[in-house]
Order: C-alpha cells, then structure tokens, then sequence
C-alpha cells in the first residue's frame, strides 16, 4: 500500500475498506481509481488534513482486491483496511514488525523501510515521465521544492540517460541549424 499509493506509515494504518472509489477517467481500476486518504500530516496544532490519491498502476488494484478478497475477511468484519490481532487500529510499531522481516528476507539495505517506498513511488513516478504537478499532487505535498528536494532520488542510470537525450537533442538541433544555414 506504501508503494501502490506513495503514502506513509500513517496513513497506511488509518485506511479502511471505505476509502476506495471509482473514478470515470480510469475504468481499468475498477472501484479502486481513487484512494482517499483521511490522515494526511497535518500541520503542528492542526487536525490531519485529506487528500485523494489516483492509482497509477493496474496492479495496485489487482493487490487490494486480492488482499479484501482472501486476506481481509479472514481478520475482521470491520472497516479497518489492516487491524491487529485483536481487531483495533494497527499501530506504527506493529507496521513495522510486519514489514522488517520482509526486507530482511528479501536482502534490502539496512535503513530500508516503509517510508523508503513512498520515496520509491514519488521517484519512479518522475523517472517515468509524470507531469510533475500530479506527482506533488499525488504525495500530497503543498510546494514543489518538498517533493523534488525530499522525495526525488534517482538513479544513476535515469540520470545518465536523462543527460543522453538532452546532449543528443542539442546536438541534433545544431547539426539540423547548420545544415539550413549551410551554403
């Protein structure tokens, strides 16, 4: 979920089985277009903020029909998308006490949690092209520096080919002016 959406630790342990709608602009996803995400930091004082989050990838809908189907029912009958054992809102330590043995079984570096797959969603998502405007918009981020400066950790090799295709477009715009100019 960290991942499918972009969200944090958080809002993972606040969503519930309601906060999944269509939307018209996307009926591949079915019912989970839309993610309202309810517990959006919120400024110190304030109460949590609310933003909607559209799916991007088709397998973010296939992972939480399959999770509501097989997983979710055999826990609870009630709307807490992942309750703890005694059917309560999960805290962040339990989140964590899940998901530590998965990235220790699957090799990741030391420091790798679930923060670092909203890093990875918000960093894929601009790797891929997105308009950089739905990427904030997506991550919930009020101004644009937050989601380039905190969030944006490409790689090395998107980089290069970034820099690839910026040197090769110079270079054929200035051989395509010098052929025009040419005698």
């Amino acid at each position: 979920m960290a991942y499918c959406w972009g969200l944090c630790r958080n809002e993972v342990r606040h969503l519930q089985t309601v906060d999944f709608s269509r939307t018209p602009h996307a009926r591949e996803f079915s019912k989970y277009g839309v993610l309202q995400v309810r517990y959006v930091k919120a400024m110190r004082g304030s109460p949590p903020k609310r933003r909607s989050v559209l799916t991007v990838f088709a397998w973010s809908a296939e992972i939480i029909a399959d999770w509501l189907e097989r997983g979710h029912l055999h826990m609870t009958d009630g709307l807490d998308l992942f309750p703890s054992e005694r059917g309560t809102l999960v805290s962040e330590t339990a989140l964590n006490r899940r998901f530590n043995p998965y990235w220790e079984g699957l090799g990741l570096s030391p420091g790798f949690d679930i923060h670092s797959l909203r890093r990875s969603y918000v960093t894929h998502l601009i790797e891929s092209g997105m308009d950089p405007l739905f990427v904030r918009h997506q991550a919930g981020h009020e101004h644009a520096s937050t989601t380039t400066a905190l969030y944006t950790s490409v790689s090395s090799d998107y980089r290069v080919k970034t820099l690839r295709r910026a040197l090769d477009s110079t270079v054929q715009d200035a051989l395509a002016g010098w052929k025009t100019e040419a005698p």
